[in-house]
C-alpha cells in the first residue's frame, strides 16, 4: 500500500511519539528498520504517519527501543490504525481535513475540558444556532457548503450519546451566552439545549459571568481532550483560519492552568444554570 498523501492528525501524533522513543534511545531509522525487518524507509513514513502501522508493530518499536511504560506503550497502541474507520470518514473530500481531525480527537478522549468566549462549544449547538454561526462567515458559504458543516457538526454530536461517552467540562462566558445568533428565538432555543445537556450525568457547565473581571486565555476559544495517559493529551484552538493542534508538554501544562484559573472564578454548575435560565427567560 502506498504511503498517505495527507494523514490524520492522530496519525501523525502517533508517528510523532514513536520518533521520539526512537529518538530517545539513541537509535537511526537504519537500525530500527532492521530491528522490525522492514525497508530503512519504512520508519521515516510510520513516524510521518504516512504509513499505517498495528498495534502489534506499534508494542515492537517500544520494545526495541526499551520503552518498559505499560500504559504509555498500549495507550499508543490504541491510536494504531484500525480496520474500522470512524463515522467523520464519511466527509472526506466533502469538508477540510482539520473538520474531521476534531472530531477524530473528540471521539478518542476520555475527557473534554473547553473554554469559550464567544462561540458555544459545537458539542453543545442546536441545528438553527450552527446554521446561523456558518452563514455568517465571510468569504459568505455557498448553501450546500453550509448544510454540509451543520451536518458535520450534528454528527460530532454523537460522541455523547455513546455508553462510554467522554466527560465533558465546559465553561462557557456570558458574552458567548448572550450572542443572539440566529435571533432571539433561536438564541432561546440554544439556551435551553445547554439546560438540557448540563444535566447529563457527565457533562458539566460552568458560567463565568461579565462582573468576574478578566482571566487568563480570556481571549481564546481552547478545548483541551485528555487521553489515556496525560502525555498524549492535546489541545485545539480555534482561529478563523482552522484549528491548531498543540502537544508539547510545556503548551500542555499551560493550557491546564488556564483552564483551571477560569474554573477558579466561575460560577457553581447550579448557579451556572440558574444563570442560564434567567439568560433564556428575558429573550
Amino acid at each position: 500500500m502506498p504511503p498517505r498523501s495527507t494523514p490524520t492528525e492522530r496519525q501523525r501524533r502517533l508517528g510523532a511519539e514513536l520518533r521520539k522513543l526512537r529518538l530517545t534511545s539513541g537509535m537511526t531509522t537504519e537500525q530500527a528498520a532492521k530491528l522490525l525487518g522492514v525497508p530503512r524507509t519504512n520508519v521515516p513514513n510510520m513516524e510521518s504517519g504516512r504509513s499505517g502501522i498495528s498495534a502489534e508493530r506499534v508494542r515492537a518499536l517500544a520494545a526495541n527501543y526499551g520503552c518498559t511504560d505499560a500504559d504509555d506503550i498500549e495507550a499508543l497502541a490504541a491510536m494504531a490504525t484500525g480496520r474500522q474507520k470512524g463515522w467523520w470518514e464519511t466527509y472526506r473530500g466533502r469538508l477540510r481535513d482539520d473538520f474531521l481531525d476534531i472530531a477524530e480527537m473528540e471521539w478518542h478522549a476520555t475527557r473534554l475540558r473547553i473554554a469559550v468566549t464567544v462561540h458555544l462549544p459545537g458539542l453543545l449547538q442546536t441545528e438553527d444556532h450552527a446554521r446561523a454561526v456558518f452563514e455568517a462567515v465571510i468569504p459568505r458559504l455557498p448553501r450546500d457548503e453550509v448544510d454540509v458543516r451543520v451536518a458535520h457538526r450534528l454528527d460530532r454530536q454523537q460522541v455523547l450519546d455513546r455508553p462510554d461517552p467522554p466527560a465533558l467540562d465546559v465553561i462557557l462566558h456570558e458574552a458567548a451566552l448572550r450572542m443572539e445568533f440566529g435571533g432571539p428565538a433561536v438564541a432561546r432555543r440554544q439556551l435551553e439545549q445547554l439546560l438540557r445537556m448540563s444535566q447529563r450525568e457527565k457533562v458539566t457547565l460552568r458560567v463565568i459571568p461579565f462582573k468576574a473581571g478578566g482571566f487568563p486565555g480570556a481571549g481564546q476559544s481552547v478545548v483541551y481532550a485528555e487521553a489515556a495517559v496525560p502525555r498524549l493529551d492535546t489541545v485545539e484552538l480555534d482561529s478563523t483560519h482552522g484549528p491548531e493542534f498543540l502537544d508539547s508538554a510545556d503548551q500542555l501544562a499551560k493550557y491546564r492552568a488556564q483552564l483551571d484559573a477560569a474554573q477558579a472564578i466561575a460560577l457553581t454548575p447550579s448557579a451556572s444554570r440558574d444563570f442560564i435560565r434567567t439568560l433564556a427567560d428575558d429573550l
